[in-house]
């Protein structure tokens, strides 16, 4: 895109900005203001368009309308797929199907957890529900089974079709080969049914690890209600509070956050009872074997064989550091090691904080995404009705020659009933339309729990927010730049052990001096960052960062036990076990973390794959960026050999095509202390940086 057509975009897409809080040395570029500035209540004087621009979705009842209309064309497409002639044809038709009902289920599956307004959440609920009946039944037929059977039984068609369309068929038979295509029709229908069951068992499990708890206000000294949120003679807790420092907040929080929930324990017992049973009825030895299947690992019968022993932590750092700040309280609980580990470098949030204004930290994305790729990120005004809050920012993302590539839509500040995690959301996959000739530009949403501006100052991340951030907008970044011919492989559709590959490798230029420098200024001064202080955020993680390491593999470890052979014990009785085993500090009586690891529905028998991805990333960021992080040849190189493909090409042969460039033979595992490594033909290992 030339400068010229760059201005013209910018002319017609963002109007004009309420004013932002001033600083006296520089002035915020437009993305930066754009997040610095205080929302605002859109006046909707004309007719309202719907959520996302789908103009049935200016109201509840569009979610009906939706849904009727993907189920008649998905008859329509299954109609013609199982009657045309084996070819191309059957795969494109195969990933339009694909996406007619992934736009309506995926934009309901965001609205279900996200929308303020009840009614929203429920009729997108109902259709999470209704489409992903339809969708189980699907990978149960088996007429279309067949179709797709003759397509890759005939050599002859087979052969002149490209790579991409042969992989995107191959992932379409392994989706039916895992529902359990192969069993009569007596247990097919017995699948869809375990499968429906657990649709609902991972909504109502989700929806509640997110709900905060409440204790009355004369439980907790009175000198910390300020601390918490009130609802009448209650106090609301929401969250662990792991940075504050007060050492009974982080306590209380503890305590009464991950206090047992009997009806979500035994929606979570459940859960994985049906798991299990379903595993086993599609001739699975576990849920754990079926889940790792097209994934980086696998090849290993069982990740936990992986974590053989338990890696020895030493917690004395943190521990003499919480001894001369409180003796009489020294002994080192679950709650302290997120707070002490940033104090031993002087890690104070709040002296980090005035440096990363929201808007400050978007233009240092904008700046590295230029940089690395020629993308920028464009802010602009969404039309009425077409986000859920009017905090709601839209980002578009520029190429500089490629011109649009898609749409970002930041859902940053905390809300009630709004869930306190950060999440990355596809509500819509690119891919090349076949019956229109265009490309369907992808559509995105980022979701993290910031604190809103204040009258005096915008809004201000820590530094675990900025990083959040940066991960964050890896995911989305792979979401627009894989653009894939194929909706089923777009961006962030691929193993999920490669899925994290691309927001870690953003977490090591979020604490990159060289990448800090050019964003992180005073929000009133215009100062930069003093190098000193990033030099000590970066120490502080290689002590902070083996303790995380050893958190992870103890979450790893208790994923795959919840996954395996059934215990026939507790899940508290079971991450009693497994904390002894795994992690350097004693489980808290009373308290059921597990409720609260909601990556057990989107990661079930997977979150090894932070640990696996980690590795990924380390190994990229040594040998592309740690040399020079803004360099735009390698930023290609990466996008060119690791984003573009999405989850269209094997993810070992991605990482095998960047480590090409440097001859070295990579091979994934946890070495045996447990930690993620990359090891070369040579057994050498290149060691994650923790």
């Amino acid at each position: 895109m030339s400068a010229c057509k760059r201005l013209l975009y910018i002319v017609k897409h963002r109007g004009i900005w309420p004013s932002i809080w001033r600083r006296n040395v520089t002035t915020w570029s437009p993305v930066g203001a754009a997040f610095n500035a205080k929302p605002h209540r859109r006046l909707e004087l004309f007719e309202k368009n719907g959520l996302f621009g789908v103009p049935e979705l200016s109201s509840p009842a569009g979610f009906e309308v939706t849904t009727k209309r993907a189920l008649k064309d998905t008859r329509e497409l299954v109609d013609k797929v199982c009657s045309s002639p084996p070819g191309a044809v059957t795969v494109e038709t195969f990933d339009q199907l694909s996406d007619g009902l992934c736009k309506v289920a995926d934009l309901a599956d965001f609205v279900k957890v996200a929308h303020p307004d009840p009614s929203f959440r429920e009729a997108a609920e109902k259709t999470c529900i209704e489409i992903g009946t339809v969708v189980e039944k699907l990978n149960t037929n088996v007429d279309l089974c067949r179709s797709l059977k003759n397509l890759l039984d005939n050599k002859e068609v087979l052969a002149q079709l490209d790579p991409e369309t042969r992989k995107v068929a191959e992932l379409f038979m392994f989706d039916f080969a895992i529902s359990g295509i192969h069993l009569d029709e007596k247990l097919r229908k017995e699948a869809v049914k375990l499968h429906v069951k657990l649709l609902d068992l991972n909504n109502e499990f989700l929806m509640g690890s997110h709900l905060p708890n409440r204790i009355a206000k004369s439980a907790i000294p009175e000198h910390i209600h300020c601390h918490f949120a009130t609802e009448g003679s209650f106090i609301q807790i929401g969250g662990l509070h792991a940075e504050s420092s007060n050492d009974l907040v982080r306590e209380v929080a503890y305590r009464i956050f991950l206090y047992p929930n009997s009806d979500l324990m035994e929606c979570l017992e459940e859960l994985l009872k049906c798991r299990n049973k379903l595993a086993k009825l599609v001739g699975y030895e576990s849920y754990a074997h079926r889940a790792l299947q097209g994934t980086m690992q696998s090849h290993q019968p069982l990740i936990l064989n992986l974590f053989p022993y338990r890696t020895a932590i030493d917690f004395e750092m943190i521990k003499d550091m919480k001894t001369k700040l409180n003796p009489h309280n020294a002994e080192l609980m679950p709650w302290d090691p997120p707070y002490f580990s940033g104090v031993l470098y002087n890690i104070e949030p709040s002296l980090y904080s005035p440096y990363f204004s929201l808007g400050s930290c978007m233009e240092g994305l904008n700046s590295l995404f230029t940089q690395l790729y020629g993308v920028s990120i464009m802010s602009e005004h969404p039309s009425a009705g077409e986000v859920w809050n009017d905090d709601v920012r839209k980002l578009a993302v520029v190429h500089e020659t490629e011109g649009l590539l898609g749409y970002i839509y930041c859902d940053f500040f905390h809300r009630a009933n709004k869930p306190h995690q950060d999440c990355h959301f596809t509500i819509r996959g690119g891919r090349q339309c076949q019956e229109s000739g265009q490309y369907q530009l992808p559509l995105v949403v980022l979701m993290l729990s910031l604190p809103h501006p204040t009258k005096s100052a915008p809004t201000l991340l820590t530094p675990s927010m900025m990083e959040n951030l940066f991960h964050e907008m890896g995911h989305a970044m792979h979401s627009m730049l894989g653009r894939t011919r194929y909706q089923h492989t777009t961006g962030t559709r691929c193993a999920t052990d490669f899925a994290e590959v691309p927001s870690i490798l953003m977490e090591y230029f979020a604490t990159d001096y060289r990448v800090v420098n050019q964003f992180a200024r005073h929000y009133q001064t215009g100062q930069p960052l003093p190098q000193s202080m990033v030099a000590r955020l970066c120490e502080s993680k290689k002590v902070c960062g083996a303790a995380d390491t050893q958190l992870q593999i103890f979450y790893s470890a208790l994923d795959q036990m919840y996954h395996g052979k059934p215990q026939n014990r507790s899940t508290t009785d079971i991450l009693k076990d497994m904390q002894q085993k795994f992690y350097g500090l004693p489980y808290t009586p009373n308290t059921a973390w597990q409720l609260r690891f909601s990556h057990l529905i989107g990661y079930g028998a997977k979150y090894y794959s932070y640990l696996m991805s980690r590795a990924v990333a380390s190994m990229v960021w040594k040998q592309c960026f740690v040399q020079d992080p803004l360099n735009r040849d390698m930023g290609e190189r990466y996008r060119r050999e690791m984003l573009a493909h999405g989850g269209g090409k094997e993810p070992m042969l991605m990482v095998e095509g960047m480590s090409r460039f440097f001859h070295v033979k990579i091979i994934c595992s946890i070495d045996f202390v447990g930690r993620p490594a990359l090891c070369s033909n040579s057994h050498s290992s290149l060691l994650a940086t923790v």
